[in-house]
């Protein structure tokens, strides 16, 4: 890890979190206490970054430092909230194209997807603030830079997520291999969020659950699936053509 990524030591943490600074996650050691590691906690929960606590080893093998307990990897993107991003896309005129990725580790993967979904003209990505790889510098290189061209909001809670779309009038629909509903049954010219799951297990229950539509991607070989970052291509194309032939 770039050492440049690294914010090392009590005070700088605390100053990059006043400041308002980007931070993907922060690296507490296990057991440390007192005022400013509380601080650290209490500015963390209201931005909505995760803390993981560590022991001292992982954090000595972060850096040479002296860092007092405490690490935090700087984020090379800036998070949005659902709510300013969902208002921003109807403020353009636009019917909101939206993604959550569930469950999804490989940040190879994220980049791609991002770089497809710039490509055609969703203008979201949502995901949770754990159980997900993170946004750094190679998932910026294999999205091309598309990282930096979309909103992108980190949120607590998928389920609460849902709510807030569905608050705003928009239908979240969600992918699954043995859905009986086709990809192009699927109207995407609507308002839309479209959830991605892992390969490994796909969309979780209650995001099924609480989706309006469930659907697949016909296939014609007897295989396993699609690879997740092409699925979601494939999904965001047959939308912007939609979208493409209503305007």
């Amino acid at each position: 890890m770039k050492q440049s990524s690294l914010i090392i030591g009590r005070q700088p943490l605390i100053e990059a979190l006043s400041g308002g600074r980007a931070i993907d996650k922060i690296y507490l050691q296990k057991g440390a206490g007192g005022d400013i590691i509380q601080k650290v906690r209490d500015l963390a929960s209201e931005r909505h970054i995760p803390i993981q606590l560590v022991p001292i080893e992982k954090l000595n093998g972060l850096t040479r430092s002296n860092h007092q307990g405490c690490i935090a990897i700087a984020a090379i993107i800036s998070y949005i909230d659902l709510q300013q991003m969902i208002d921003l896309v109807v403020a353009s005129g636009r019917a909101p194209l939206l993604l959550i990725l569930d469950g999804i580790t490989d940040v190879r993967n994220i980049g791609a997807i991002a770089r497809t979904a710039v490509c055609c003209g969703a203008q979201g990505i949502i995901i949770p603030d754990k159980g997900v790889g993170a946004l750094n510098e190679e998932a910026m290189k294999t999205s091309a830079g598309a990282l930096e061209k979309i909103y992108v909001s980190r949120v607590t809670s998928l389920a609460h997520a849902v709510d807030t779309l569905h608050l705003n009038g928009i239908k979240v629909f969600s992918s699954e291999m043995k859905a009986s509903s086709k990809l192009f049954d699927i109207d995407f010219t609507i308002p839309s969020c479209i959830v991605m799951g892992s390969e490994e297990h796909g969309v979780q229950s209650f995001l099924r659950k609480s989706s309006d539509e469930i659907f697949t991607i016909p296939m014609e070989g007897k295989f396993d699936s699609f690879n997740v970052s092409v699925a979601t291509g494939i999904i965001l194309y047959e939308a912007m053509k939609q979208r493409m032939m209503k305007a």
